[in-house]
């Protein structure tokens, strides 16, 4: 007998509904590629084009009881071990937002790891849930934020004793897991729900050598994101409740579909139901191929001047509980230079591109079925990498104007690394729906000191949410965002990018 998993009924569905050549009396207006524009046809081909196909129709929406797409939703459940799951179309953002609308209400106090990812608050600015936050331990020479440990995570539940839920995230940007069994015990004695942003393990619990999946280890709700890690088209993810005794599984059904589209793309409907079928079918075969080919990438990154792999450093550390090893974190101190000078040497000089590139590290994410050779060739790219940016950093050190051959050295190739940068901690005035959605004005940075802020606004490095809606604006968070800016970082969230104006309550 041959294994459910094995099958994709929605995928199937859709294809068998392109290839029968049907007509197309109903949207998109593309009518399966003969509308498309030639560029598009070209660049995607005919074959994604004929499988878009709207919600409604028969055999695949309608007809019959069980459909192709809750089949295919049935078979993710049972792949990774959840009571339901729901495919998600605009990303794990789309299931934080279900999640606090179904377990946030208004007025309701929620527990939330102060680095979680910007949906989870913007969740709450929909529901009107009102955050308590959680600190996750931190890593002050890397200036990298890990995961909240149970100790933390239990403080926080007293000091909001009336709080039903807490979010917390495993694993993090960079591969660190937190220990969900003590954060599991630690909510639930608390008679709280356990919700894990997994977004960044899709893949966990497929390989003996990947950390275990949080649905195995005591949380109540789970994001995975597919996308990310296991295969799906971008802006596809999967929502699982594990215990309906804690989460409501109905008021989450209901989340689910009051943020999603009534127009949902079936390429990335299908696109999950594929990657599900292949994670349960040949997740620990293709990993594995992963696993073999990044132990020479990390052999060739730990020979390289001033380069140095930071996942076995990690082993041991506050908020680490494990290390996902497809998250390879480059420590580049050594070389003189920033993380954001190496990450672009390698993409001007090899057309390799890194995932993230902070002060001091640069972060490189893996997937499975790597090729070996691939990952080789990103190990040499690194090698000769390092060797000219070290090079480039000693001669910026020892150089002054007018020497170095009569040119000034290039600050923007290897810029002098300062200090990580940690986010200071901000008072919350008024809830973040209110502050949100109230009236509010742009004003200048200078004049914002002792103003509550209307917008949230995250630097990376070191990526924890410097500034949220309803917080006071202080002189030290204006302070750490001008650092970052000359550091080089990125701010996320502020409708102003080079924060000459911020925006306000009124």
């Amino acid at each position: 007998m041959s294994d459910p998993q094995s099958s994709a009924p929605y995928l199937d569905a859709i294809a068998a509904y392109g290839s029968r050549g049907t007509g197309r009396m109903h949207v998109p207006g593309h009518k399966g590629g003969s509308g498309a524009d030639p560029g598009l046809r070209s660049a995607i081909g005919d074959r994604a084009l004929v499988m878009d196909v709207p919600a409604g129709i028969y055999g695949v929406d309608l007809g019959v009881e069980v459909t192709p797409h809750l089949r295919a939703e049935a078979l993710a459940a049972e792949a990774y071990g959840a009571h339901q799951s729901w495919f998600l179309t605009n990303g794990a953002t789309q299931g934080n937002h279900a999640l606090t609308l179904a377990l946030a209400p208004p007025g309701s106090t929620v527990v939330v790891q102060r680095n979680s990812h910007a949906s989870v608050v913007d969740g709450l600015v929909l529901s009107g849930g009102l955050p308590a936050f959680v600190a996750p331990a931190y890593d002050e020479a890397l200036g990298i934020a890990h995961t909240v440990e149970p100790p933390t995570l239990a403080a926080a539940l007293a000091s909001a004793p009336e709080a039903k839920v807490a979010f917390v995230v495993s694993p993090t940007y960079f591969g660190v897991t937190a220990d969900i069994p003590g954060l599991a015990e630690v909510a639930h004695a608390a008679g709280c729900a356990l919700v894990v942003d997994q977004s960044w393990g899709p893949h966990f619990g497929f390989h003996p050598g990947v950390p275990a999946s949080a649905l195995h280890q005591g949380a109540d709700a789970v994001l995975t994101s597919t996308h990310k890690m296991a295969g799906s088209l971008t802006q596809s993810a999967i929502l699982h409740v594990v215990d309906p005794s804690r989460v409501d599984v109905a008021a989450v059904d209901r989340a689910v579909r009051i943020v999603r589209s009534t127009s949902q793309s079936s390429l990335l409907l299908a696109s999950l139901d594929a990657a599900r079928r292949q994670l349960a079918v040949h997740g620990e075969a293709l990993l594995e191929r992963t696993m073999r080919g990044r132990g020479e990438l990390l052999r060739r990154i730990d020979a390289s001047e001033g380069l140095t792999v930071l996942g076995p450093t990690f082993e041991g550390s506050p908020g680490v509980a494990d290390v996902d090893p497809l998250k390879v974190v480059i420590d580049v101190r050594g070389t003189g230079a920033t993380g954001y000078a190496v990450a672009q040497a390698l993409s001007s000089w090899h057309d390799v591109h890194a995932e993230l590139a902070t002060d001091t590290t640069v972060l490189l994410v893996l997937g499975p079925a790597e090729r070996p050779d691939d990952l080789a060739m990103v190990g040499l790219a690194f090698e000769r990498t390092a060797t000219r940016v070290a090079a480039e950093a000693a001669r910026v050190a020892e150089a002054t104007p007018g020497e170095a051959g009569g040119e000034d050295p290039d600050p923007d190739r290897a810029p002098k690394i300062v200090e990580p940068l940690r986010a200071p901690i901000s008072e919350t005035v008024i809830p973040p729906r209110d502050a949100f959605l109230g009236p509010a004005e742009a004003i200048p940075l200078d004049d914002a000191v002792g103003r509550v802020s209307a917008e949230s606004i995250a630097g990376y490095p070191p990526g924890i949410p410097a500034l949220l809606p309803g917080e006071r604006i202080t002189p030290a968070v204006i302070e750490h965002f001008r650092a970052l800016l000359a550091a080089g970082s990125r701010l996320h969230g502020a409708h102003d990018p080079t924060l000459e104006t911020i925006t306000v309550v009124k």
